[in-house]
């Protein structure tokens, strides 16, 4: 059977297990998308796991989306790949900043850091998770660095300080000056004198 007749059958198997739980399946440029809600995707990721049809007992990543101008802002993005089958399945759970994710530790203990990662970065809550702290930013940091209201710039600059032998934080400080940058092509012509061309002889 093609890879995409194994994903079709498979959605089709997921919805009729989960009518209610499932509330889309999505199969677009040969990637299965399952969507469930956050009471259920402990049950969704099992079944899929374990039932003999699907065998997907290697989680690949969990990750954030951040969608500000929704209500519920976060997606949890769940990649897993059944080696029996050899497909990948995405199932995604929508959620906002106060809303926890039952972790999924206990039914693949890998997520452990990815679930860590996705609460440092996006700010996303995972309840039943064993150690849920930042991973990839310092202790004492401020804010989540992947959602999109995050400043570009950030809100604290770190630097050594030689006299005081330690790592200070400071505000940020944009040091360089504003420019006027200037776009034009040089070969549509200006409307000054390119540096050089006052060299030149007119006519």
């Amino acid at each position: 059977m093609a890879n995409s007749e194994t994903l079709q059958a498979i959605g089709e198997a997921l919805q009729a297990v989960f009518p209610q739980a499932v509330s889309s399946v999505v199969h677009a440029f040969g990637e299965l998308t399952v969507t469930t809600d956050p009471d259920n995707i402990l049950a969704v990721l099992k079944h899929l796991r374990d039932d003999a049809g699907t065998r997907f007992v290697s989680i690949i990543d969990v990750c954030g989306a951040d969608y500000p101008a929704r209500e519920k802002r976060f997606d949890v993005v769940y990649h897993l790949l059944s080696p029996t089958k050899n497909v990948r399945i995405r199932v995604k759970v929508e959620t906002d900043e106060a809303t926890p994710v039952p972790s999924a530790v206990q039914l693949f203990p890998g997520v452990l850091w990815f679930e860590r990662e996705a609460y440092d970065l996006y700010g996303i809550l995972f309840t039943g998770h064993p150690d849920l702290r930042r991973l990839l930013t310092d202790y004492g940091f401020d804010g989540h660095p992947l959602r999109k209201d995050f400043p570009m710039t950030g809100f604290v600059e770190v630097r050594w300080d030689d006299e005081a032998k330690r790592v200070v934080y400071e505000p940020v400080r944009l040091n360089q000056e504003f420019r006027n940058f200037d776009f034009l092509s040089p070969w549509e012509g200006t409307d000054y004198v390119l540096p050089g061309d006052e060299k030149a002889k007119a006519g």
